[in-house]
């Protein structure tokens, strides 16, 4: 069966559900999940979201930060949310697809949204980007541990806050020493990936030294004619599902809709059995 997932940093799901609406409506995937909802769970717009037509939602909010989401036209069986760093941040969310879901072998979504860093790339000066290597250092050490992977079938989305190769920013050289793109948040995703065993399925269909990016800052006066631009949102696989994949979109326009996320649907497409 074919199964479309897309991840997206909606940057507050309430003040963007129009965006959400639009994204659906022309796009239709099944399984959405979204970053940055910045809502508790108990004013999440639920009524909304099944309107679109998805029935199976599961959240993880906190007042006013931070915040993921899954919302899926498949029915799955159980929810996780793992928290990092003894914070208390609704930074993740899992679900697993089964048999309901018409699968003949279960499946996980992973769902993160990797704290970003503030703006100095000193833990010493910056307590921001000391959670962050922290947070980094967790993953790790739950992808080299007990980290579920569903009999070699799982997805790992979302905004993780890094763009680890030369050509996921608009200058490497510039950004260097610019969070997001240090030599120490690089590496340190690029062992994730490899002691997971994941698949980078962005690169995988578009390798280097092709330009890959999601995001655009809001402080461009024309974000289009700059093109400075970051791939900071990720879609990843296992290997015993990255042969599944068929197709991977950036959809960049939606940067230009009405009163914009600064970043953009990422969607992957997958025939899975």
């Amino acid at each position: 069966m074919q199964i479309t997932l897309t991840t997206w940093n909606i940057n507050s799901v309430r003040l963007r559900m129009g965006l959400v609406e639009r994204f659906v409506r022309e796009k239709n995937p099944d399984i959405l999940c979204l970053q940055e909802t910045k809502v508790e769970d108990g004013k999440f717009p639920l009524n909304d979201v099944r309107k679109l037509g998805f029935e199976h939602i599961a959240f993880n909010g906190q007042k006013g930060y931070h915040g993921v989401a899954i919302f899926s036209r498949l029915p799955f069986e159980t929810v996780d949310k793992r928290e990092f760093c003894q914070k208390g941040d609704a930074r993740h969310i899992s679900i697993r697809l089964g048999a309901a879901a018409g699968l003949k072998q279960p499946l996980t979504v992973h769902n993160f949204y990797v704290p970003a860093g503030g703006d100095i790339p000193d833990r010493e000066l910056n307590p921001k980007f000391g959670h962050k290597l922290d947070f980094l250092a967790e993953m790790h050490a739950w992808f080299a541990g007990d980290f579920p992977q569903a009999n070699g079938r799982a997805l790992l989305v979302g905004d993780l806050n890094i763009a680890p190769f030369e050509h996921d920013v608009w200058s490497h050289k510039q950004l260097l020493d610019v969070v997001s793109h240090t030599p120490v948040e690089t590496e340190a995703m690029k062992a994730m990936i490899a002691v997971g065993g994941w698949i980078d399925l962005m690169r995988e269909f578009t390798p280097e030294p092709a330009k890959l990016y999601t995001w655009w800052s809001y402080r461009a006066a024309d974000w289009i004619a700059s093109n400075r631009g970051r791939r900071l949102d990720h879609i990843w696989a296992s290997p015993g599902l990255a042969g599944t994949a068929r197709a991977i979109e950036i959809l960049s326009e939606a940067r230009g809709w009405e009163k914009p996320s600064d970043h953009v649907p990422v969607t992957g497409v997958f025939e899975i059995d």
